[in-house]
């Protein structure tokens, strides 16, 4: 690992948000000191029933717990406020099923420092792609990645992507305003409206390695219809002045 990277980690938080996930984590943990030597780690546990916390703490991440199951978006802004208060310049989320293989991460990383934007999101479509999903999920999700290309006015391919690298400007954003639910859509819109810049890397997923996933087939459509009409709610809405790469970026919300 050349020394660039290693700098880069250095200043560079892995999140991983984490509900029932006392299987998969040690396997995960074990992978983020492989591939992503001197990133700190810290686990949002969002009010599990298992052993996710104390399996966090015995691979020697520091755990965040929240008091109840409060949701992936409120369990990855709590992140996002833990990293800035704590210094760091990235934040690297990956999911706790083992879905975001942290070699991977290097690709996000290796495309910041190439060309530094706001967001890095990994995406599991494009050149080499290896992702099967349902024939239902994945005609759901190519109208919702087309329809989020249209109201950002630029292409995405993988707006439900969580596999993202966040610079600290837009850190400063999310921990003002991030959506609730399944946010990583909704988020993108807003950060786009918050002039906000992105750009997606083709990277490898991989099966979940434990637990079950929280969207069956249909669950997929009802997931998207919700989404739709979170996005068009959004667009009636002002843009908060402080949350904004203008504002921000001039320091006036601060380091």
């Amino acid at each position: 690992m050349d020394n660039s990277i290693q700098s880069f980690l250095a200043r560079t938080l892995v999140l991983i948000p984490a509900y029932n996930e006392e299987e998969a984590l040690p396997g995960l943990l074990a992978e983020v000191r492989e591939h992503l030597p001197g990133a700190a780690v810290a686990v949002v546990d969002d009010g599990s029933a298992d052993g996710t916390a104390a399996a966090a703490r015995a691979c020697g991440a520091r755990v965040l717990r929240l008091p109840c199951n409060l949701g992936v978006g409120p369990a990855v802004q709590t992140g996002f406020k833990d990293a800035l208060e704590s210094g760091y310049d990235y934040l690297l989320r990956l999911d706790a099923d083992g879905q975001h293989p942290p070699a991977e991460a290097r690709k996000l990383v290796e495309a910041m420092l190439r060309h530094p934007t706001d967001l890095v999101v990994g995406t599991r479509y494009g050149e080499g792609s290896t992702y099967h999903g349902n024939w239902l999920r994945r005609r759901v999700l190519k109208g919702l990645a087309l329809f989020v290309s249209i109201i950002c006015r630029k292409r995405i391919t993988d707006p439900t992507s969580g596999f993202w690298l966040v610079s600290r400007p837009l850190l400063q954003c999310f921990a003002l305003h991030y959506p609730s639910d399944y946010p990583e859509a909704e988020a993108i819109a807003l950060l786009r409206r918050q002039g906000f810049s992105l750009e997606e890397v083709p990277v490898a997923f991989k099966p979940r390695q434990a637990g079950h996933s929280s969207l069956r087939a249909w669950g997929t459509v009802n997931f998207a219809a919700k989404v739709f009409l979170a996005l068009f709610v959004d667009r009636l809405r002002s843009v908060d002045p402080r949350g904004s790469a203008a504002f921000i970026k001039k320091g006036g919300a601060g380091r």
